[in-house]
């Protein structure tokens, strides 16, 4: 069996080795249709695009994609190919959520938002955004759901879900947690447009941590820059890696499409792509992946306040500050992440 990886995904070559005979390990964005002609599976993320042009003339009979977002393959010329896929639902769930808590606890530390009389509006109430939404409500912050799809299927029954129109007129925090959908019934691209962002209240600020696409990001720089709404915390972004600078100059948090990349978010995508690998193929998986431990110096004490505790194990303003100095490089800080965990 011969495999095609993308190199950035962690954790993987021990096990893959054992797994395939061959593995051949390539940048996401630079696989081309010649390496994946006698290949029988591939392993990515979103930077390659599993389409017609790459798949037409290959042998390949499976993709794993380590993420959740799936926007990425062209399922339906998948389909017509008899080319099974999976993606990882859930496995950087707890990474967002950590991102958000964060996120939170430096707008509260620089008094743009306060916990007791804040409401959060999530939109997009799958894995990560529940996550999200318990991680606020761990803050005392009150909180909203959103997701039609959901909500007419019937199949989160623990969530009370709003309407667009009552959290657009009551939260003062908005988060997405959408995939990206073109058409059908309830599409999500530019779901915050310009007409979306008209309607948030002024103190309102936004986060995207879901596809970038789901904002527009040109209204969103305009709704910033003439005060329409407070601020915004943005990590996933329109034409990546080729982001609008401006914005990026704008939002109180800007970061490279990393945050669902903690080790432990890490581990799980690539523990669930491998096993879904060996269940096509009908291999024994007998693997452990796991994250590494953090260096003892930026391990908290056990005495340490919780918020405290939360900011030493990440702090996105670190992460925002990279971006906004090396905007260029948004790729290689995404693809040389330092180590960070969740606990």
């Amino acid at each position: 069996m011969k495999v095609i990886v993308d190199n950035k995904i962690p954790f993987i070559r021990e096990a893959i080795e054992q797994i395939a005979d061959e593995v051949i390990y390539r940048k996401g964005n630079e696989i081309k249709a010649s390496d994946v002609a006698d290949a029988d599976a591939l392993i990515i993320r979103t930077r390659t695009r599993c389409n017609r042009e790459l798949l037409e003339n290959s042998k390949v009979k499976y993709i794993a994609t380590a993420t959740i977002g799936f926007d990425h393959l062209d399922v339906e010329f998948l389909k017509e190919k008899g080319i099974v896929w999976k993606n990882c639902p859930g496995c950087n769930s707890s990474s967002v959520a950590q991102y958000v808590h964060s996120a939170l606890l430096l707008l509260e530390e620089r008094g743009m938002i306060d916990f007791p009389t804040c409401t959060l509006g999530i939109i997009g109430a799958g894995h990560v955004g529940k996550a999200v939404g318990k991680a606020a409500a761990s803050l005392g912050i009150h909180v909203l759901y959103n997701d039609p799809p959901l909500e007419e299927n019937g199949t989160t029954d623990e969530i009370h879900f709003s309407s667009l129109e009552e959290i657009q007129k009551r939260c003062n925090i908005i988060s997405f947690h959408t995939p990206l959908i073109l058409d059908g019934k309830y599409p999500t691209y530019h779901l915050a447009d310009k007409s979306f962002l008209a309607c948030l209240k002024p103190e309102c600020i936004l986060f995207n941590t879901s596809r970038g696409a789901v904002v527009d990001n040109t209204a969103l720089l305009h709704a910033l820059q003439k005060r329409e709404i407070r601020d915004a915390v943005i990590d996933t972004w329109e034409k990546e890696p080729d982001i609008n600078l401006e914005l990026l100059k704008q939002v109180f948090i800007g970061t490279p499409h990393i945050a669902g990349y903690s080790a432990d978010g890490k581990a799980n995508a690539t523990r669930m792509a491998l096993e879904g690998l060996c269940n096509f193929f009908k291999i024994p998986f007998q693997f452990n992946i796991s994250a590494p431990e953090l260096p003892e110096e930026l391990r908290p004490t056990p005495d340490m306040p919780l918020h405290e505790r939360a900011l030493l194990l990440y702090n996105p303003q670190k992460d925002s500050s990279m971006l906004k100095t090396h905007p260029e490089q948004f790729e290689e800080l995404r693809g040389n992440y330092p180590l960070r965990r969740e606990k």
